[in-house]
C-alpha cells in the first residue's frame, strides 16, 4: 500500500471473490452464476436502452421499482434497487450499525460481511454454526445486535423457516435484521411477506443468479418505507445513479419474463438433485442446499486436493483454506451437460487420489 493510504483501513482485509480466469476455458462451477443466459427479452431492453447512454439514469428506478412492486406484493416505496445486493448490504451497514448497534452474523457465512462491518467500523460478532452448519436460531433470540443472515446460507446451502426466521426478527424489536436471500429462488421461502408485520425487518435479493444477470450488477432491498427511505439517505449521498440504464431496463425486461426465471430454477433444483444422487454413489456427503450450489466432502480424499485436480483437467469448483471447512468443496450446479462432466472428471480424479 502507498504512505497515503488511511491508517483506519490499514487492517482492512478485502473480500475475495471466485476465480476468473480467462487463460482457460474451464467448466465454470466456482461463483454461483447461472449456465443459462438472460431471458431474450431482458437483452433486447437492455439493447433499446443502449441508445440513451448520453442521459443519465432515472436515480429513482422507476419503471423498474413499479413492475417490481407488483411483482413482489410491496408498495413502490418499499423497494430500493441497488448496484448488485452488495451495496443494499453496504447501505445496511452504514445505516443501522454503529457501536450501540453491533453487527452479528454466523461464523461461517458470506464472507463481504466481515468486510463491511471492518470497512465501516462496526463491532461485531460472530456466531458459530452448529456441528452440521445449521444456524442455531437460540443464539439470535433478544441478542439486541443489527443481525445479517444469508437465508440460505452460504457456503453450505442451508435454509432456515419462515417461523424460525420470524422468531428472531420479533425477539429483537429494537434492532434491524437483514436477511439476504440471494439464493432463495432454488427452493427456499422468501420472508418478503414479513415487512408487513416488522418494521425492523429488510429483506434483500439479486438478479445474479436466478435472475441470470450477475455481469449485470442488480440487487434490492425490501423493507418498510422507513427503512427505506434511511437507506435512500445513504444512496442519495454516496452515488444517486447507481443503478445503469443499461442494467435498469434489463432488470425490467427480466421481471416481465418471470416465467423464464421460474424454469430455470426448476431446471437448477432438478440438477441439484441428479448431482447429488451421483456424488453419493461415489462416496461423498453434504449438506442440504436449498440454493444453486452444493457444500461436499469425500471421507477418504483430501477436499483440495480434489479441487486442485479438478482444475488441472478444466473444471473449476470453490474451496475454502479455513480448517473448518477446508475439507469441503462449494459445487455449482450448472447444466446437466455441465454436471455431467463434473462427475465424469471427479470420477477420474479420484481414481488418481485413492
Amino acid at each position: 500500500m502507498s504512505r497515503f493510504f488511511s491508517s483506519k483501513y490499514k487492517n482492512l482485509v478485502p473480500y475475495t471473490p471466485g476465480e476468473q480466469p480467462k487463460d482457460t476455458q474451464y467448466v465454470k462451477l466456482n461463483t454461483n452464476e447461472s449456465p443459462f443466459p438472460p431471458s431474450q427479452k431482458a437483452i433486447e431492453y437492455a439493447s433499446d436502452a443502449a441508445k440513451k447512454l448520453h442521459l443519465y439514469s432515472d436515480p429513482e428506478c422507476r419503471e423498474l421499482v413499479k413492475i417490481a412492486s407488483d411483482n413482489f406484493g410491496v408498495d413502490k416505496d418499499e423497494i430500493l434497487f441497488t448496484n448488485g445486493s452488495d451495496e443494499i448490504l453496504n447501505f445496511a451497514f452504514m445505516a443501522f450499525c454503529d457501536s450501540a448497534h453491533p453487527a452479528a452474523f454466523p461464523d461461517i457465512t458470506y464472507g463481504f460481511y466481515s468486510v463491511f462491518a471492518d470497512l465501516n467500523g462496526v463491532p461485531y460478532e460472530k456466531i458459530p454454526l452448529n456441528e452440521d452448519f445449521s444456524v442455531n436460531v437460540e443464539d439470535y433470540i433478544g441478542i439486541n445486535k443489527t443481525i445479517f443472515l444469508a437465508n440460505p446460507n452460504a457456503p453450505t446451502g442451508i435454509a432456515l423457516s419462515v417461523a424460525d426466521i420470524e422468531r428472531i426478527v420479533s425477539s429483537n424489536p429494537d434492532n434491524v435484521v437483514i436477511i439476504d436471500e440471494a439464493y432463495v429462488d432454488f427452493g427456499a421461502e422468501s420472508v418478503i411477506p414479513l415487512i408487513h408485520k416488522y418494521n425492523n425487518l429488510i429483506v434483500t435479493q439479486t438478479f445474479s443468479k436466478s435472475r441470470s444477470l450477475a455481469g449485470g450488477r442488480l440487487g434490492f432491498g425490501i423493507a418498510c418505507k422507513e427503512l427505506i427511505a434511511d437507506m435512500n439517505t445513504v444512496k442519495y449521498s454516496t452515488n444517486p445513479y447507481n443503478v445503469n440504464s443499461m442494467t435498469m431496463a434489463t432488470g425490467v425486461g427480466t421481471l416481465l419474463d418471470d416465467e423464464y426465471t421460474k424454469e430455470n430454477c426448476l431446471r437448477i433444483a432438478e440438477n441439484r438433485q441428479w448431482t447429488t444422487e451421483k456424488l453419493a454413489e461415489i462416496g461423498f456427503s453434504f449438506t442440504e442446499s436449498k440454493a444453486n450450489f452444493i457444500f461436499v466432502k469425500h471421507e477418504k480424499a483430501d477436499g483440495k486436493e480434489i479441487y486442485l485436480k479438478l482444475k488441472e483437467k478444466g473444471v473449476l469448483v470453490r474451496h475454502f483454506d479455513s480448517a473448518r471447512l477446508c475439507a469441503y468443496n462449494r459445487i455449482t450446479i450448472g447444466s446437466r451437460e455441465q454436471m455431467q462432466i463434473f462427475i465424469n472428471t471427479l470420477k477420474e480424479v479420484l481414481e488418481e487420489i485413492l
